[in-house]
């Protein structure tokens, strides 16, 4: 099987998992608790994702923004990834703080609006890869937190008493976004396009995998239980440890 291949199947999968947590949660709407499970792979995902931004991710964008223009010494690409990490607090500050979007219910479109830049970006990120390890190491963390993240958000919609229709629009539009990244990244890859875009791209998107995996992460799993903090802190740690391991190898 062929990388694209694979990168089209992961897009389906990905796709198809979205819409059945949320159709699910449709279906029984007081099904509103999160599971333990689901929160130990929930941190492993947010590990993935934070290991690939710091190991692999950031990496190869200053490489290659290095390689494209190595008499420029401002951090280019250092700058992109805190603009994509500012960019997702910002909004979620906005959703959690604003008394404005409170009194308009903007709260559940806000954070709809974080959710979805990020899907594109990790979208994107997966698109974007060349090898197989990496690629399926964030496959299989997409996947994970996909279907953590769909839970979330159609948890939270259905909390505002959104209507219906508005709901599976959001829902919806959340799933396609991350296969729509994987199709731009490939096709950036595949076209030959520009690598000061498929650079700046993935700075940009690790920089959205250090704010989900950190204080999107820290903020949104606060446990009472010790034992669970501390499982969760383990699977975050193993992780970061897996793609430590895999860019030893590559």
């Amino acid at each position: 099987m062929t990388l694209t291949a694979y990168k089209a199947g992961a897009a389906l999968l990905i796709f198809l998992a979205s819409m059945a947590v949320s159709i699910y949660l449709l279906k029984r709407k007081n099904g509103m608790n999160h599971g333990e499970t689901a929160g130990i792979w929930e941190a492993l995902a947010s590990g993935i994702f934070l290991g690939a931004a710091f190991f692999h991710m950031l990496p190869d964008s200053i490489r290659s923004f290095s390689h494209l223009y190595s008499n420029v010494t401002y951090p280019i690409p250092e700058l992109v990834c805190v603009g994509g990490f500012l960019l997702l607090l910002f909004l979620e500050r906005i959703s959690l703080t604003n008394e404005h979007a409170r009194s308009k219910n903007y709260i559940p479109y806000i954070l709809s609006l974080t959710l979805i830049i990020h899907a594109l970006s990790e979208g994107a990120a997966l698109g974007l890869e060349t090898a197989y390890a990496e690629t399926a190491m964030l496959f299989i963390a997409i996947l994970a937190h996909k279907g953590s993240e769909s839970f979330g958000l159609c948890i939270l919609l259905l909390r505002y008493a959104l209507p219906y229709r508005h709901i599976m629009i959001t829902l919806i539009f959340f799933s396609v976004m991350t296969p729509l990244g994987i199709f731009l990244g490939e096709i950036i890859n595949s076209s030959g396009g520009s690598e000061l875009m498929a650079a700046l791209f993935t700075a940009f998107a690790a920089g959205t995998f250090l704010y989900i995996s950190t204080l999107h992460h820290v903020h949104f799993h606060q446990h009472g239980d010790e034992s669970q903090g501390m499982l969760e802190f383990g699977c975050l740690t193993a992780g970061v440890v897996m793609m430590g391991l895999i860019a030893v190898w590559t």
